[in-house]
């Protein structure tokens, strides 16, 4: 670059950086040197809005570059796809380019599509195809990033074959995820098949597909069958199991990449395990996943702090919890309502209202599913009128109307605590229909204090709503045990056999030493089983003298 040149660029930088117009001598000697010299496409990429990008274009046409197609290119690009540009500005450049080419369509499809305008989008396309112009992957791309109407997926899959590009490994992994979100698995597994070479994104993006639409056994497959995984493909079948409640199998997984040397686990496959821990209680394996991160050096960003407050919250080390949320620099509304559920899971209700409290005061703004932890933090009959008070203080100060996961804690608080006609008459005024969630906890506190006849009436309604729920016709046959109707709970029983009622036996499970045991009910499978209720029949014992005696001072 000779002297001259960088003068005149240092003057142009310094000009356009203080939005003032450059002289004509001083751009002209920095564009007609930069036709073919990086400096001046660094200029006009380091442009933060349209004021200066005009200044620029004006210059170029003055000085007879727009002849340039490059530089009307880049122009055009940054009007049509940039945060900060002017789609209308961009029609008018465009519409002035004797002869576009075809990074110039792309840019007005993709700037088209990101305003979704996408009849003129398509009317580009289509002026692609009448003047004769090959579309490239990138044309494809842009098409495909923001349509979710399956037919027009369909057609651009056609075009796609039908102009050669159905080898391009980005426009195949492409089509593989826009297939699979429509829950077109069978086009997406033959668009997947159909294509000769196929690299560790297109099996990334089947297995994903996979998962998204419940079919966890087929991702699972495509999986073992993957000539190479990397992080990312260990993470998607991860996540994949997490998304379908498949815990266990998420932890065996992790197992298996551990023992991997070739492949390093990543932040968000780490992040898969952690809930999957949370989720089943596998504390060695989740304790481990804080371990390495500590030994590794990774950073504790919002996401994966908040999911290990969550994990230790849920393993019942909420001591733990807490230290990890004391030590977040910066705190967003998710690992604020993390630590309040996890306090009120673990019995802490008042620490959880309070740290509630200290939310509304220097805390962001809470969301729904902050006042889900906040009305479980109200689990306790002394709570009743300060749950009922929040969820006034839920819509009348934060504008957020309750949702019906939010009146079924308050329904079952209320039922529990042996306010059953309460819990009705919310039920009644509800603004959306109860399910049977809600009808089940209304059940539940009848047969708790006495209420029979409406336990009755709300049994039989659970049965007509839910009547392939075997929890809903054992829990109205308990009812009828409690009044001594034995020919009650056998016309129930009859009744489930009659329907094909499959019965569900519930069951719970404790990580020990990384081992699940997991116990059914009435379980005594179990080497240890003698021992274990013995401890249980403790507790209840234990239980049951701590109420007699808070009753008595209440």
């Amino acid at each position: 670059m000779s002297v001259i040149h960088k003068y005149h660029t240092a003057i142009f930088r310094s000009r356009v950086g203080a939005h003032v117009l450059p002289s004509v001598i001083s751009l002209s000697f920095v564009l007609m040197k930069s036709t073919s010299d990086p400096p001046y496409l660094r200029l006009l990429q380091k442009c933060s809005g349209m004021r200066q990008l005009k200044q620029i274009h004006a210059h170029v046409i003055a000085l007879g570059l727009s002849r340039f197609t490059f530089i009307t290119s880049k122009v055009l690009s940054f009007c049509a796809v940039s945060e900060t540009g002017d789609l209308s500005y961009a029609e008018t450049v465009f519409n002035n380019i004797a002869a576009p080419k075809i990074f110039d369509f792309n840019s007005m499809i993709t700037g088209f599509f990101n305003c979704s305008d996408f009849q003129k989008g398509l009317s580009v396309y289509a002026r692609i195809r009448t003047l004769g112009v090959e579309p490239n992957a990138r044309t494809f791309t842009a098409l495909m990033t923001k349509i979710i109407c399956l037919s027009s997926i369909n057609q651009v899959h056609c075009q796609i074959k039908k102009l050669g590009h159905e080898s391009d490994l980005f426009v195949i992994s492409l089509l593989v995820t826009k297939y699979s979100t429509r829950g077109a698995m069978e086009l997406s597994r033959q668009v997947f098949d159909e294509s000769s070479d196929k690299n560790i994104v297109c099996w990334t993006s089947l297995i994903t597909g996979y998962c998204s639409n419940g079919l966890v056994g087929e991702a699972r497959r495509v999986f073992d069958a993957m000539p190479e995984r990397n992080d990312v493909s260990y993470s998607a079948m991860a996540s994949g199991y997490v998304w379908n409640d498949c815990f266990n199998e998420a932890i065996e997984l992790f197992r298996e990449l551990k023992s991997c040397a070739a492949v390093k686990p990543s932040i968000s496959l780490l992040m898969s395990v952690l809930d999957a821990c949370a989720a089943v209680g596998a504390f060695e394996e989740g304790k481990w996943i804080h371990s390495y991160m500590d030994e590794n050096g990774l950073d504790y960003d919002l996401k994966m702090s908040t999911a290990l407050i969550d994990f230790y919250a849920k393993c019942g080390c909420i001591k733990t919890a807490e230290e990890l949320f004391k030590k977040m620099l910066l705190k967003d509304v998710k690992a604020w309502s993390s630590m309040i559920l996890g306090l009120a899971i673990n019995g802490h209700n008042e620490m959880g209202l309070d740290l509630f409290h200290e939310m509304e005061k220097r805390g962001p703004r809470p969301n729904a599913i902050t006042f889900i932890g906040v009305f479980t933090a109200c689990n306790h009959k002394t709570l009743v009128h300060e749950a009922l008070r929040l969820l006034g203080r839920m819509s009348k100060v934060y504008g957020i109307f309750p949702l019906i996961e939010h009146y079924g804690c308050i329904v079952d608080l209320l039922a529990r605590t042996g306010l059953v006609e309460e819990a009705k008459i919310l039920i009644n005024t509800m603004p959306m229909e109860p399910d049977g969630a809600i009808w089940g906890s209304l059940l539940n506190g009848c047969l708790i204090h006495g209420h029979i006849k409406l336990g009755e009436r709300v049994g039989k309604l659970l049965i007509q709503l839910e009547p392939q729920h075997s929890g809903r016709y054992v829990l109205l046959a308990n009812m009828y045990a409690t009044m001594g109707s034995w020919e009650g709970a056998m016309r129930l029983r009859k009744m489930m056999k009659e329907r094909g009622v499959v019965t569900v036996p519930a069951w719970s499970f404790i990580e020990i030493n990384g081992v699940v045991h997991k116990f059914l009910v009435d379980d005594k499978c179990h080497p240890q089983w003698r021992y274990i209720y013995g401890v249980l029949n403790q507790l209840g014992r234990e239980l049951d003298a701590f109420n007699v005696t808070n009753d008595a001072h209440s």
